[in-house]
């Protein structure tokens, strides 16, 4: 009778560890997962799944308020294949100093619904001017 009893126990006590290890895998694959899309793309997707995404463009030159050495930016992000798409960006935080219209920037954050306006958690810029040295370099040491 005291073996049944113990066999049960470690049933309840696997079934626990299972279940906890399976909530753990799927929280963490739900909550790192991101879209990774330009900003033709996250204009065809509906806005609801955009609340947690990662967006890529360029600085559009004509609406800018604030910028590096401020804390926040508010921007107008166009595609880099079809200008005619753009969606408006703010940021709050420490804008790096590479930030300027015509860069490409990175941002990752969530679409606001409400008004169509991507809140950015995260800002990166992309300068191609320091990663030009490193691509002349290495040809250089290929030929």
């Amino acid at each position: 009778m005291a073996k049944k009893n113990s066999k049960g126990i470690y049933v309840a006590a696997l079934c626990l560890l299972l279940g906890g290890l399976g909530w753990l895998l799927f929280s963490g694959v739900t909550e790192n997962s991101v879209y990774f899309v330009n900003v033709s793309e996250a204009l065809t997707i509906e806005p609801s799944k955009l609340a947690n995404a990662r967006l890529f463009g360029s600085v559009d030159a004509r609406d800018i308020q604030g910028g590096p050495g401020t804390m926040g930016v508010s921007f107008l992000l166009v595609d880099k294949d079809d200008t005619t798409k753009s969606m408006m960006v703010t940021y709050k935080g420490a804008v790096p100093d590479t930030f300027k219209a015509g860069v490409e920037v990175i941002v990752e954050g969530g679409l606001n619904p409400a008004n169509g306006v991507f809140v950015a958690k995260t800002l990166m810029t992309k300068c191609p001017s320091k990663y030009q040295k490193i691509r002349d370099e290495e040809k250089a040491d290929k030929g």
